[in-house]
């Protein structure tokens, strides 16, 4: 690692994966999702994660995701990055999505590790080259393994930070020494990708945060950081513990991300729209849930002037 304390943030340091908006008829809502991202810039993202799990990937096809992009750029111009997920289980597959998206105006690519197939480590590196040789963005890798079975290994990682376009990684281990080892050896920059854990990584070194809660609340995570970059800690933690509940309520309570932050989306007015099967939104009771906890960490904001 450098010298610096923190490694640069490449894509900023606040960072939103956002959803992908649809019509009520399931089509793709390209002034929805042009609204939605200067909203997220205009209140406090410094840049915005497309075409992920949040984004429901799975269930859009090539040219919606490229779509998608050129939309968001033509929003949010030259205010915040724009990242684009292109992550397949298939590296013929996300070549081709990771060059659309470049022609579309990404700043970056999100490659999730491939899933279900569970690729031995040395495949997995293999994979992650191939990508970054394809391309002129530079990359964030998306370890995730409890969605896709494998893990990016600590030493994998150290090897691959030695490519020039590869300058990210999406955290969601939940293995903090793991986290710190790379930290440690490499100069990658580390954004917390559980909202749970913002201010825990960031506390260890991390770049910033790609956060879904972010949605709803774009500038509840950017407090966190600030105050820990203002040598406020306690206000840190403070701020962190008081997301919680919402937190709890919209990524810990059995259903996806994606589901509960386009529920408390639509039910303030602001553009969602429905998922796409096979996901379902949310019902009545569970999106009052999500209300009363957005309402309850709205308030506590106010009293603390966030």
């Amino acid at each position: 690692m450098t010298t610096d304390a923190r490694p640069p943030a490449p894509f900023g340091r606040a960072l939103c994966a956002m959803v992908t908006p649809f019509t009520e008829d399931g089509a793709l809502d390209l002034d929805g999702a042009r609204r939605l991202a200067d909203r997220l810039v205009s209140r406090g993202c410094d840049g915005l994660v497309l075409s992920g799990t949040t984004g429901e990937s799975p269930t859009t096809t090539d040219a919606e995701k490229a779509a998608l992009v050129t939309a968001v750029r033509e929003a949010v111009g030259d205010r915040a990055s724009v990242v684009a997920g292109v992550g397949t289980a298939d590296t013929r597959h996300t070549v081709e999505l990771a060059l659309a998206a470049e022609r579309a105006g990404a700043d970056g690519l999100l490659v999730v590790t491939p899933y279900y197939s569970r690729p031995p480590q040395d495949a997995l590196e293999a994979h992650f080259r191939e990508i970054a040789d394809a391309s002129g963005l530079p990359l964030v890798l998306y370890d995730i393994p409890g969605r896709t079975g494998t893990r990016i290994e600590p030493d994998t990682l150290v090897r691959l930070a030695g490519h020039p376009r590869i300058v990210a990684v999406k955290d969601c281990s939940y293995d903090l020494l793991g986290t710190q080892k790379v930290l440690s050896r490499t100069s990658l920059a580390y954004y917390a990708g559980c909202d749970e854990q913002v201010l825990a990584l960031y506390a260890v070194g991390a770049a910033g945060y790609v956060s879904t809660v972010a949605n709803v609340v774009p500038d509840l995570f950017r407090a966190v950081l600030d105050a820990f970059d203002a040598g406020d800690t306690g206000r840190a933690a403070l701020l962190q513990r008081r997301a919680i509940p919402l937190v709890e309520a919209m990524m810990a309570a059995g259903l996806p991300g994606t589901v509960t932050a386009k529920a408390l989306l639509g039910a303030l007015g602001l553009p969602a729209g429905p998922v796409r099967a096979p996901l379902r939104p949310a019902d009545r009771e569970t999106t009052d849930g999500l209300l009363a906890a957005y309402e309850e960490l709205v308030a506590a904001s106010d009293q603390l002037q966030v």
